[in-house]
């Protein structure tokens, strides 16, 4: 791999992973633009690594309030009940995925990774994403979180593991739809892409320790560094800004995407 290729894919999978634009659609087009050969299983790790780093650095007030009000609940400690309901949700949303991710594994990687099915699901899923912008109320917020809520938001979720449809993307909309503020939404899916990526990154441990390769390791920690600090800004810029710009230059730019995805099937 070339020092560009470090620096593009790491970008990528940085943004990506927490921009409501599906990083499966982004990560195909360098290899079609550029010609460059697959990164490798190593650095796959080592980008999911710099993005989960990210996100736990910057909710670690968040998640550590969580974790020890969930463990005093456990105990039947007084405790704050808003951080340990947050946790649950977070658990309970994040179920779907896993089990229709154990079960449909193969049909997603043998099936559905085509330029065609990333081109419908990026242009659907970002009109979806629109239309929940448009008829949001933001009325509630994280605390008044329900089981039937976590439940919507994790079956969304769990749609995303059809390439192009983001899963930032599909649980924001989630959240919007049942009228959860646009911060708060966002917040809850970035935090609840910390079980996900964290499953990801094992899984593609246990398989490149299962394949031993030779790898780059200044590609690797390059690669880890640089998604980190990707990852970082967009979480910091996207919180701050997201309730002056809404979410239409992200749908206008799927759309845009998604055009460019038919194009290059069909020509």
């Amino acid at each position: 791999m070339t020092v560009t290729q470090w620096i593009v894919l790491a970008i990528i999978q940085g943004i990506t992973e927490f921009l409501p634009i599906s990083s499966s659609a982004h990560l195909i087009l360098p290899s079609h633009l550029f010609g460059w050969p697959d990164q490798g299983l190593a650095f796959d790790v080592a980008v999911h690594v710099g993005s989960l780093l990210a996100v736990i650095i910057y909710f670690r007030q968040v998640i550590g309030q969580i974790v020890v009000n969930c463990l005093k609940a456990i105990g039947q400690r007084e405790h704050d009940r808003g951080s340990a309901n947050l946790g649950w949700m977070l658990a309970i949303a994040t179920v779907p995925a896993v089990i229709v991710g154990f079960f449909a594994e193969s049909l997603i990687e043998n099936h559905l990774r085509s330029i065609l099915v990333i081109a419908i699901s990026t242009t659907v899923f970002g009109v979806v994403l629109w239309w929940a912008d448009v008829k949001a109320k933001q009325t509630r917020a994280l605390s008044d979180l329900t089981l039937k809520d976590a439940l919507m938001v994790g079956l969304a979720q769990a749609v995303a593991l059809i390439p192009g449809t983001s899963r930032s993307g599909i649980t924001i909309t989630a959240g919007l739809m049942l009228g959860i503020s646009k911060v708060d939404t966002a917040r809850f899916s970035f935090l609840l892409s910390i079980p996900l990526i964290l499953a990801a990154g094992m899984l593609k441990s246990i398989e490149l320790i299962q394949t031993p390769s030779a790898f780059d390791l200044p590609a690797i920690l390059f690669g880890m560094t640089l998604s980190f600090i990707s990852a970082f800004a967009c979480i910091v810029v996207f919180l701050k800004w997201i309730e002056r710009i809404g979410f239409l230059p992200f749908v206008i730019y799927r759309l845009l995407l998604g055009g460019y995805l038919f194009f290059v099937y069909f020509w």
